[in-house]
């Protein structure tokens, strides 16, 4: 079983930065793809930004060029945040997941951004608000 435990969020001005950290405890987390989703309230849940097992990683297109995921040797995860617009402010979730499948990696496309149903295990969030 994992743990995630999500720090960081904040409330900053447009066009400021954060960084959202992850820290993830338990077995075998190794084996898991990482991922940051973010959630407002009446609105489904998506994904932000992913990180296989490999390194390689997947973006969300309205975050590409200004977030950044990376993983520390011990599996914790981040994601720095730059030029921050009103319309990123949500609650913010770390995800873990296995992959999709023989072949099809942690990313299968980009069919994990919308798979939030399909995650095994979820931090409790930490949110962010943007300010205009």
């Amino acid at each position: 079983r994992l743990e995630l435990v999500e720090s960081g969020g904040g409330s900053v001005q447009s066009g400021g930065s954060l960084r959202l950290s992850c820290a993830v405890s338990g077995s075998t987390y190794s084996s898991y793809c990482m991922g940051w989703f973010r959630q407002v309230t009446g609105k489904e849940r998506e994904g932000v930004a992913g990180i296989d097992r490999d390194g390689s990683m997947s973006y969300a297109e309205s975050v590409k060029g200004r977030f950044t995921i990376s993983q520390d040797n011990a599996k914790n995860l981040y994601l720095q945040m730059n030029s921050l617009k009103p319309e990123d402010s949500a609650m913010y979730y770390c995800a873990a997941w296995t992959t999709f499948g023989p072949g099809r990696g942690c990313f299968y496309g980009d069919r994990w951004l919308t798979y939030a149903h399909g995650m095994d295990y979820w931090g409790k969030g930490t949110l962010v608000t943007i300010s205009s």
